[in-house]
């Protein structure tokens, strides 16, 4: 049990404003983080009118996150698996939607299979870990589009024409640069996250989920380079460029001749998305928008709409 000060504390450094801090509040009381007692109700007082435009606090970030853990989950899943999630796992506030598409990929290398699997259970495993420091406060799963939305993103990267579908989990070369176009997002979306956390505990903790994410991207990044896959991961890097912004940040796997399996600057250090680059592309669009894509109906919670950068 936690003692009231270390609850205080959450409450003041892990939320910005009092519509974050009511909302934790109710979450710590049902998690049993202690009784925060009278002194603690003075650090809660009415909503005012204009807290739903204060900045996001920690809670919203942490939400943002589940949403794309709720995505990268169902995806790896499907593939490793042949099943979603559990329902159990998909609950919150927010409007819950189902999964659309997704089967299980017809391995033919036992150690892309192993890889599949490994990740899968990763995935799983921050849905959880995220769902559970968010208590109450955690957001449902969104309605997710692992069908259609594919196809676009192919055709948006000249993988296919007009006309043509794409479907990851048909075979593994398809699975994995499906797989590519999430994996970078996620390591640049969690670093573009880091200054936004107030809270060290929660800090340390993405930066953990980041460190597992960036060894997915590199494992994925060396397994697409080993198959020769340097030109369709190309394109798929420019159209991810092409959403998030004008600057030219992406980055594919190299060339033949030399690989880039480590995307970073100049200083060898990895790049920043910021939550609105990172849903134009799990959106598909650079305009801005609260919904389409990867996620239809949108994602849940207060971070939802995308930047609306124009296309370079």
């Amino acid at each position: 049990m936690f003692g009231k000060k270390v609850v205080r504390d959450l409450i003041n450094h892990s939320t910005d404003n009092e519509v974050e801090r009511r909302v934790f509040l109710k979450a710590a009381s049902a998690a049993g983080l202690g009784t925060v007692g009278a002194a603690g109700a003075t650090l809660l007082p009415a909503a005012s009118a204009s807290a739903s435009t204060e900045a996001p606090g920690d809670l919203a970030v942490l939400n943002f996150a589940l949403n794309l853990e709720y995505l990268e989950a169902q995806f790896y899943h499907y593939a490793a698996f042949g099943t979603a999630i559990g329902s159990d796992l998909t609950t919150g506030l927010g409007r819950r939607g189902p999964v659309i598409g997704g089967s299980q990929v017809p391995f033919a290398t036992p150690s892309i299979a192993a890889m599949a699997r490994e990740i899968a259970q990763d995935e799983l495993a921050h849905v959880k870990f995220l769902r559970s420091v968010l208590g109450r406060a955690k957001v449902s799963q969104p309605k997710i589009d692992l069908q259609t939305s594919f196809t676009a993103a192919a055709q948006a990267a000249g993988l296919i024409g007009p006309g043509q579908t794409f479907n990851p989990f048909l075979d593994e070369n398809s699975f994995m640069l499906a797989a590519f176009i999430f994996e970078d997002v996620g390591v640049t979306g969690y670093k573009g996250a880091s200054p936004l956390i107030r809270n060290k505990t929660y800090l340390e903790a993405l930066a953990g989920i980041l460190a597992v994410e960036a060894y997915h991207a590199g494992i994925l990044r060396t397994r697409l380079y080993d198959r020769g896959l340097t030109a369709p991961v190309a394109k798929i890097s420019d159209a991810r460029d092409s959403l998030d912004g004008p600057s030219d940040v992406d980055q594919g796997i190299g060339t033949p001749e030399m690989s880039n399996l480590v995307p970073a600057d100049k200083n060898a250090l990895a790049f920043s998305r910021s939550a609105g680059q990172v849903l134009n592309v799990v959106y598909l669009t650079p305009e801005s928008r609260v919904r389409g894509g990867f996620f239809p109906r949108g994602v849940n919670g207060r971070i939802r709409r995308s930047d609306g950068v124009p296309p370079r």
